[in-house]
């Protein structure tokens, strides 16, 4: 089919089915993010492993995904999302049911870097598609539903995977969500008008489009926005793995009040995403967005760095945080878009996002040796401080990438 016949074809397809099936996706990535966590007890019990060595899991599924999400990328502009996205979904669900019912721990292991290998897809795919199939008009709302999805993904992870480990067993619970993304996968194949186009604009040998695909991937813009992804990870690690812990060092909060004041911020950054979705479709000011959303959060995890504001003000704070958070989110990937050359979406989404792993992987270093090092204050100062330096890419950003 050509990229003519595919698109009218897209054209007769509603862009909320699309919306709706690429979020699916998206709930799956996180779902599958979270999957060892809750589960994470029960499974050291059984293999009779130390934290160190199952720990090797979650390493080889952060490094496979960091690694290979900007080839993922390419594969995705020459090749199509839609059946690549299938893939992701069927790759990822297949390495957790095997892991489930495998009895080697290390065959374990290589199932999380399979499912690594599943995990590159989504961001590429999912934001290819969304850029291709929804009107300009509508792509900030399906960015910010989009998102959401995600989060609910982690939301929902937690509770449901323990509930099947109550009936069928750790082992039941990962065949259970490897059902998810045979589920999802099947559901993405049924929206046949969903056609998977090649993003390509023409066609030209392999190494020379790798070569201009190398030199987009690496032009500021692209570049800065690589960065602000990191510096978003870096601030989110910050705030989610560390922050209870620094409230409960620096000021004696307590851990109830601690974990309430991380929940607000997380509940009000799913609100504040929606809220954002909204603001793209009436403005075009992205950048302002961002940078206003960023100040805003530098202002109320400073305030809790250098007050001792007490338990409710802290979550009022916080949540206030997550919802400058939230709100900012769909801008992001905004501003990412319109430095995207048509026929790049994929490979620039693949590599931007990518510092979401370079973040993860960084920021347990800096913060937990802030934590050893007696200085909780400086958790929050510092994610702050990222806070500001993100203004920076988001105001510097040239305008277009080529």
């Amino acid at each position: 089919m050509s990229q003519a016949t595919e698109l009218l074809a897209v054209s007769r397809a509603p862009h909320t089915r699309i919306v709706g099936v690429v979020s699916a996706a998206h709930f799956v990535s996180h779902y599958y993010i979270l999957l060892l966590a809750p589960l994470l007890p029960f499974v050291r019990a059984d293999y009779g492993v130390s934290y160190t060595e199952i720990g090797f899991a979650l390493a080889a599924f952060n490094i496979v995904s960091a690694a290979l999400q900007t080839p993922a990328g390419f594969l995705v502009d020459w090749l199509g999302a839609r059946i690549l996205l299938v893939g992701g979904l069927v790759i990822g669900a297949a390495a957790f049911t095997v892991a489930g019912l495998t009895h080697s721990f290390w065959a374990m292991v290589a199932m999380f870097a399979l499912a690594g290998v599943g995990n590159t897809i989504y961001h590429p795919a999912d934001y290819a598609i969304l850029s291709h199939h929804v009107p300009s008009d509508r792509i900030g709302q399906a960015f910010s539903v989009h998102t959401f999805a995600g989060m609910l993904g982690s939301a929902v992870a937690p509770a449901s995977l323990l509930m099947m480990q109550s009936l069928w067993g750790w082992r039941g619970a990962f065949v259970g969500a490897g059902l998810l993304g045979f589920a999802v996968a099947a559901l993405l194949l049924a929206v046949r008008d969903n056609a998977g186009i090649k993003t390509a604009a023409a066609p030209r040998a392999a190494d020379a489009a790798t070569a201009v695909g190398w030199r987009l991937l690496l032009s500021p813009a692209i570049l800065l926005n690589l960065v602000f992804f990191v510096l978003l990870a870096m601030m989110s690690g910050g705030m989610y793995n560390y922050s209870v812990v620094a409230f409960g060092a620096l000021y004696g909060t307590p851990v109830t009040a601690a974990n309430a004041a991380l929940t607000g911020n997380l509940l009000l950054s799913a609100i504040g995403v929606l809220i954002g979705g909204v603001l793209v479709g009436r403005t075009t000011r992205h950048g302002l967005v961002a940078a206003l959303g960023l100040a805003g959060i530098a202002l109320f995890i400073a305030l809790v760095a250098e007050i001792d504001v007490g338990s409710l003000v802290l979550i009022a704070a916080m949540s206030a945080a997550g919802f400058c958070s939230g709100v900012i989110m769909p801008s992001r990937d905004m501003i990412v878009r319109e430095v995207t050359p048509p026929g790049s979406f994929g490979k620039v989404f693949g590599f931007v996002t990518t510092g979401f792993n370079i973040g993860g992987i960084i920021s347990p270093l800096i913060f937990g040796a802030i934590m050893d090092h007696g200085s909780p204050k400086l958790v929050f100062l510092l994610v702050a401080a990222f806070s500001l330096i993100a203004i920076v890419t988001v105001v510097a950003r040239p305008r277009r990438a080529v």
